[in-house]
């Protein structure tokens, strides 16, 4: 008996169907090759010159390397007196690496390089992937490349590099829910799961910036996932857990640890990590109430961080940094969102990658042009990707559409108006390699005038004009990256580029060097007034640091740092700190974490910073400093160091640090070694 099924009874078979391989142009596999290369080369080349560059994270991140305790809470010291006024995550990537191959500015910086070379090639996929064309990817990929603030974080220590990486591949998780939620009900879930997860690895990273992201992910999966208004509610729901879990178990543990067990949380009053995250590092950015900080909102427009408002970005601290293409990706992204709203698969990929990264530009740079409390110029790089995606997916889909005069009017008047804007951040540094200027504004006139012609010309003609106008609008910011990655820079506020005329900079803002030129990659110097480093002998040397004894300099003696700048002791200086130095938990004691951090960098040996950051810490308190001291735990206190005090409201820290300093000179006698004061909290009193 032949036993027949019914097509009814059968399993449905799922099919899971994905985007056809884009037919890419030959040359464009190898294009990668050399785009990943040479932006290796760009982010890796002299890095060792920058020394220990941001020396309060590279202390911790020496302390790290030393101590797991240090490790996991971030600790200044590997004592674990205070910890950074950050969440962990970006130094321990730099800690493990300096665990592997020991402490040099080249294993503290190497992976900052390296997360700059994942965040092009990520970028270069995404595009890629959401436009089925190469080109568009390469192009994104150049500009986020070259975008000078991009180089200046890949080739420093500060979180941000990190913090880009994550939230790029938060966004390309997203991309790829609403790619698949037409496909399977899992798979969607699947990546927004892993996105959100990565957004609450970004709040390890540098906390509640993470979530500037949040409008954007979520816009976009409900406004293009193709299935139900009830399943995206659930999928995001699942992400928003899945980012509680991803950043919040660190914070549970360290909230719920006795004070007694851990470290000091830097840059809180109260001992707190909810404090920190919600205060100093959150709300507090937006109002300028910043307990403990070193400045915040002077009330009106502006603060000592700049005048806040919608041309901040433009302005001449921020704009060269990464103001070049931001008109021009706003005006391409909402062009091609226009050509691209009939409803076809393809297009709906593009819409959507368009509105994320348009969302996510906008609400962060609005974010930044109008927080009130503490902003530095390097916070943009958070900007980079979003301007270079739009960039892409802008130039490539107006140039498919070069048939409509509309399509090639904004393609001609976007390349005008950003050589026009290149001109004008150009100008700001006048001796600053002058015929830039000139050639981006002939490149903008003759590319501008013939992508009005384009569909007119042969195919050859018209690449022609297209390469022309590429290398117009990035040969501004290209000279600004080149001049970056050949100059050292060191610091708490690092900027990048030349000097620019009006521009507010501060101590140690890691400008190297006088306008002019390109330096060679192991030529630069270090913004005048800075003391050289031990890495400035070479970019390939060895530990930096290690005294002030350095190729070429005639420098002996020492300085005490502020709170800007590491402290840079001379050998004499890190001998006496070094004497007996297993006898104690601390071999040092100093008011403000750039102060204490030369000196442990130099000899890698626990240096307490009293106040942490800024000296406006109530850490350690007077009686728990006389409490160390009576045990033999601090061998020298370093007199002088930080600022004691925080502009954004009243500080007990800023008290604590002026009595510790005024018990320590009026119980134990000063001696003076190389220019430094010091205090031998081991010996008699005076």
């Amino acid at each position: 008996m032949t036993t027949t099924t019914s097509t009814l009874e059968r399993p449905p078979v799922r099919t899971v169907t994905t985007p056809p391989a884009p037919a890419d142009p030959s040359w464009t596999r190898p294009a990668l090759v050399v785009l990943l290369i040479g932006t290796a080369l760009l982010y890796l080349w002299g890095l060792g010159a920058s020394g220990w560059a941001n020396s309060f994270y590279s202390a911790a991140v020496q302390a790290g390397s030393e101590s797991w305790k240090a490790f996991f809470f971030g600790s200044s010291d590997a004592a674990n007196s205070i910890t950074v006024d950050k969440t962990p995550l970006s130094l321990w990537p730099m800690a493990l690496s300096v665990r592997v191959f020991g402490l040099s500015s080249w294993s503290i910086l190497v992976p900052q390089a390296l997360f700059g070379v994942a965040t092009v090639a990520l970028l270069h996929h995404t595009v890629r992937r959401v436009t089925g064309s190469a080109v568009a990817g390469l192009i994104a990929g150049l500009v986020m490349a070259l975008t000078p603030v991009a180089v200046l974080m890949f080739r420093f220590n500060n979180p941000d590099a990190l913090l880009a990486l994550l939230l790029l591949g938060a966004g390309t998780a997203t991309l790829r829910a609403v790619e698949d939620s037409k496909v399977d009900a899992g798979r969607p879930l699947r990546w927004l799961v892993l996105a959100g997860s990565l957004v609450g690895l970004a709040f390890l990273t540098k906390m509640m910036q993470a979530f500037l992201v949040l409008p954007a992910l979520a816009l976009v999966y409900l406004l293009f996932a193709r299935t139900s208004w009830g399943r995206k509610v659930v999928h995001l729901l699942a992400a928003f857990g899945a980012m509680l879990l991803a950043g919040g178990w660190w914070v549970a543990i360290v909230e719920l640890c006795p004070a007694a067990s851990r470290p000091y949380i830097g840059g809180s009053q109260n001992n707190s990590i909810l404090e920190l995250t919600l205060g100093y590092n959150g709300l507090g950015r937006l109002s300028g109430n910043e307990t403990g900080s070193v400045g915040g909102a002077g009330g009106g427009t502006g603060s000592m961080w700049g005048a806040t408002g919608i041309g901040r970005l433009f302005s001449s601290e921020v704009g060269g940094q990464i103001a070049w293409l931001l008109p021009a990706a706003l005006v391409l992204g909402a062009a091609a969102l226009w050509w691209t709203r009939t409803a076809t698969r393809a297009n709906r990929r593009i819409g959507a990658a368009i509105v994320m990264f348009g969302t996510t530009l906008v609400v962060t740079g609005l974010t930044f042009s109008f927080m009130a409390g503490i902003f530095h110029a390097y916070y943009t790089v958070a900007l980079a990707p979003a301007i270079a995606a739009l960039i892409g997916i802008g130039a490539w889909t107006l140039w498919r559409e070069r048939q409509d005069v509309i399509a090639r009017a904004v393609l001609a008047a976007s390349v005008a108006g950003t050589a026009v804007l290149a001109y004008v951040l150009l100008d700001r540094s006048a001796s600053f390699v002058p015929w830039v200027r000139v050639l981006v504004i002939l490149g903008g006139t003759v590319a501008a005038g013939g992508l009005l012609g384009v569909h007119r010309m042969p195919k050859r003609w018209a690449l022609a004009v297209a390469g022309l106008g590429l290398a117009t609008v990035l040969a501004g910011p290209a000279s600004y990256a080149l001049e970056t990655a050949s100059t050292p820079h060191s610091g708490s506020i690092p900027t990048a580029g030349p000097t620019v005329a009006g521009a507010q900079g501060g101590p140690g803002g890691g400008r190297g060097g006088a306008p002019g030129g390109f330096r060679g990659a192991f030529g630069g110097r270090l913004p005048t007034g800075q003391p050289p480093t031990g890495a400035q002998a070479g970019g390939f040397g060895g530990p930096p640091g290690q005294g002030t004894q350095v190729a070429g300099s005639t420098r002996t003696g020492g300085q005490a740092g502020g709170l800007l700048n590491a402290s840079t002791p001379s050998a004499a200086l890190v001998k006496a700190l070094g004497s007996n130095s297993s006898n104690f938990t601390w071999a040092a004691a100093a008011i403000g974490s750039n102060t204490a951090s030369g000196y442990q960098l130099a000899t890698q040996l626990p240096v307490m910073a009293i106040g942490g950051f800024n000296g406006s810490d109530p850490s350690p308190t007077l009686p728990q400093f006389e409490a160390y001291v009576k045990a033999g735990k601090i061998h020298w206190f370093i007199a002088g160091g930080g600022q004691g005090g925080g502009g954004g409201g009243p500080s007990a820290g800023g008290s604590t640090s002026s009595a510790i300093s005024a018990w320590v000179e009026a119980h134990f006698t000063a001696t003076t070694v190389s220019g430094i004061t010091l205090y031998d909290l081991s010996g008699s009193t005076s």
